[in-house]
């Protein structure tokens, strides 16, 4: 099974937030990157752009497959992880730590309600293989 730290919140679609005040934190948990494979590019989205929760707001690219990374909360990004430009993989290694995409102002801080915990995501993730 798939690692599914505690202190965060999880999207249906695989996403990992944590939330810190109005700030959340964006990535795809290690269930996610160890189906998509190696990753090999990552599209990150601007900083300033305003997103809403369950569109599109990256692209994660692996040997086997291109997959969309949906927005788990509502918000402005902040600050994206410029380090996973030059090596995805890092994504693959540190899904949770040094594989963050992006980060965001919270605009709604009532969707956090919408996600799920750890361990619910845990059945989901594992429902899924």
């Amino acid at each position: 099974m798939s690692e599914v730290p505690e202190n965060l919140k999880y999207a249906k679609s695989h996403e990992w937030v944590l939330i810190d005040g109005d700030t959340a934190t964006v990535g795809i948990t290690e269930h996610a990157q160890d189906l998509l494979g190696d990753l090999v590019f990552i599209e990150l989205p601007d900083v300033g752009t305003t997103l809403e929760a369950g569109t599109e707001c990256a692209v994660v690219e692996s040997v086997k497959a291109a997959s969309d990374v949906f927005c788990p909360m509502s918000g402005e990004v902040t600050e994206v992880n410029e380090d996973l430009v030059d090596a995805p993989e890092t994504v693959n290694s540190s899904p949770y730590d040094g594989g963050w995409l992006f980060k965001m102002t919270i605009s709604n801080a009532a969707e956090a309600n919408d996600l799920f915990d750890p361990e619910t995501y845990s059945g989901l993730a594992a429902d899924d293989h």
